[in-house]
């Protein structure tokens, strides 16, 4: 790929967005023409996972080219290390200026205690400490308490943050602290209690959607969309080339869709996945766990924040939401990229849009995320839209394996910014140029949890090995696992992990998965001596 001078850099991400949940994506209802837009002039992976599905590791991973187990941000709870080296590290070491907008979530956010250990179970002392460094500067609670409160900055390589914490319209940080400079008594328009009433409405009772008196103007999805246009200004009159991050907590539940876009998709409109209540082969433990509680539900029940069964009502009205959250983000992208072509900035950027994980939302007649690796939860959406794209011969679509880790050794190389020893993804460039096919025959996936999930008498631990034509999976403890048949059953329905007839397949994945985690051991730091 021929390169001029240096380009700036947009990445949009998104939060829990499945790759199939885009107009360009061939989805027959939802309209995103924006998002659209880019994939029309840049390139669409469509087989694009994450390193694992779960908010924090992979936002971690995202910024380090690297695995949990390498970085060590592992489980949502932990905080990635100052020792770790962002590529936005790297790039602002190299002349970039760097800013980001909305959700950034590399440390806590809540200082709830955490489940795991359990009482009784922590032991004095930890055998790796963080690196020297200021931690716990998300959490809510500070800025709530501390309208004086600030990042300490540069953040992991951002030298200007504009931040907002949570989801939903119940959002803190610097958007919370705007809207009460907008509105005297701002705390009145946001969370469920202040909601327009929606009794109909079967994820109100489950307070995982509610119709926000926040208006549009004064949502989070506008304000990030705001802040990164003025970021772009203030960018523009600068000489040096730019990474802007703009980053939305949606379309993350719970469900707050602002003004028209909460009523813009109807729930009865809503094609339910089809695996909803297709019959499922030898469902792995968790999965029959999941089902196995939609008809014993207590009066009150209320979802925790991983996987949990709904009914048909509950799914649809999931994915109308899901939905408007998204076209309200798509609108949110138009705006910025209206003001980088004004600016004159769109012939030298690249942009980026992608997402941390998915969501399955009805997959398996199961919501949200935790503890299962099917494609709706670790395949997200990938275009790059490069300028350069349009000179020679592009690739408009590509079907080849990527992964997340692969964004900070793609932007390093489109910058001319040496890769730092240790970061474990690949540039896509090659591919995007058309001088490869793929990079990587499978893509290693990885997952830890805290809580004790799925009636399981220990914590999630899992590890995924998923490859054009399989996905198999493993986990810690236990002698069941999954084994799916991509091409006979893109749906993942059939459980082969038992099947007579693949124990032969098994065997050969479970030494590639042994072999792939091999090759993904952390290799960083380098020797100092032979001895």
């Amino acid at each position: 790929m021929r390169q001029t001078e240096r380009p700036n850099f947009l990445l949009f991400i998104t939060d829990q967005h499945r790759a199939d949940h885009l107009g360009c994506a061939g989805h027959p209802v939802l309209r995103t023409p924006h998002i659209d837009a880019l994939a029309a002039r840049g390139c669409r992976f469509t087989d694009f996972h994450v390193a694992t599905p779960i908010c924090q590791p992979n936002r971690a991973s995202l910024m380090t080219g690297r695995l949990p187990s390498a970085h060590g941000l592992q489980l949502n709870g932990r905080e990635l290390s100052h020792g770790e080296r962002t590529f936005v590290q790297m790039l602002r070491d190299a002349g970039y200026r760097t800013a980001l907008a909305g959700k950034s979530h590399l440390q806590n956010i809540t200082a709830v205690p955490p489940f795991w250990p359990r009482s009784g179970e922590r032991l004095a002392s930890e055998s790796r400490a963080l690196f020297p460094g200021d931690y716990g500067q998300e959490v809510a609670r500070r800025w709530d308490e501390d309208e004086a409160f600030e990042l300490r900055l540069p953040y992991y390589g951002f030298e200007q943050v504009v931040l907002t914490i949570g989801h939903a319209d119940e959002q803190s940080g610097h958007w919370r602290r705007w809207l009460r400079q907008q509105v005297p008594d701002a705390d009145r328009l946001i969370g469920p209690d202040n909601a327009h009433p929606t009794p109909d409405w079967a994820l109100t009772r489950l307070r995982q959607a509610w119709r926000t008196r926040v208006p549009e103007a004064l949502y989070p999805t506008n304000y990030i969309a705001q802040q990164s246009g003025r970021m772009l200004r203030e960018l523009a009159a600068q000489d040096q080339p730019f990474f802007l991050q703009c980053s939305f907590p949606d379309p993350h539940h719970p469900f707050t869709p602002p003004g028209r876009y909460w009523d813009m998709y109807r729930p009865s409109d809503m094609a339910l996945p089809h695996s909803f209540d297709a019959p499922l082969t030898d469902a792995p433990p968790p999965v029959q766990w999941l089902h196995a509680q939609r008809s014993v539900r207590p009066p009150h029940f209320k979802p925790g924040h991983g996987s949990f069964a709904v009914t048909r009502q509950e799914a649809q009205e999931a994915l109308a939401l899901n939905f408007g959250s998204i076209s309200c983000i798509d609108d949110a992208v138009g705006q910025v990229m209206t003001e980088l072509q004004g600016l004159g900035l769109a012939e030298n950027t690249v942009v980026m849009f992608t997402s941390d994980h998915g969501d399955l939302l009805g997959e398996r007649g199961l919501m949200f995320k935790g503890g299962l690796h099917c494609g709706g939860l670790t395949r997200v959406p990938f275009i790059w839209a490069d300028p350069l794209l349009n000179v020679a011969k592009p690739v408009r679509q590509t079907s080849a394996l990527a992964q997340t880790t692969d964004i900070a050794a793609t932007v390093l190389a489109r910058a001319g910014v040496p890769p730092a020893h240790g970061m474990q993804g690949q540039s896509l460039l090659p591919v995007m140029a058309g001088q490869t096919d793929a990079l990587r025959n499978s893509v290693l996936i990885e997952e830890e949890g805290q809580r004790l999930d799925f009636n399981m008498s220990q914590r999630i631990r899992m590890r995924s090995l998923r490859s054009k034509h399989h996905r198999l999976t493993i986990y810690d403890g236990q002698d069941w696992g999954e084994l799916c048949d991509l091409r006979a059953d893109p749906h993942e329905l059939r459980n082969l992990w038992s099947d007579p007839d693949s124990q032969a397949l098994r065997s050969q994945l479970l030494a590639e998965l042994a072999y792939a985690m091999l090759n993904q051991t952390n290799t960083s730091p380098y020797p100092l001596a032979s001895a």
